[in-house]
């Protein structure tokens, strides 16, 4: 019991500081091109890109989130919303798997095999 506390208390500390760090420092990332878009200017085929429609249909596209205006807390917001769900997506992943190795008898930890 107390173990299943402290790796509930240790997930929540761990997102804590994630969407602290996202939040905190994601605004102050450089604006600078990075390799590929520099090398596209330089080459000068930059204005011949298309975006993917993944990218035109993006809910938080070219990292800030729509309809703030101030650009830091943009960037901020869609770390957080970024952090958020990735965390969402692999808590899923670890809730899914784990009950599929609960159904089949197999409640071995993952030490168990090095005990």
């Amino acid at each position: 019991m107390s173990r299943r506390l402290s790796i509930g208390v240790f997930t929540v500390l761990a997102l804590a500081v994630a969407v602290g760090m996202a939040v905190a420092i994601s605004p102050f990332a450089s604006g600078s091109p990075d390799g590929l878009e520099k090398v596209a200017e330089k080459k000068a085929f930059l204005d011949d890109g298309k975006l993917h429609s993944v990218q035109n249909d993006s809910p938080v596209p070219d990292y800030a989130f729509p309809g703030v205006d101030n650009e830091k807390v943009a960037t901020g917001m869609a770390g957080f919303v970024g952090t958020l769900g990735v965390f969402a997506v692999g808590y899923g992943i670890a809730f899914v798997l784990g009950r599929r190795r609960r159904a089949r008898g197999d409640d071995r930890g993952p030490t168990a095999a090095t005990a």
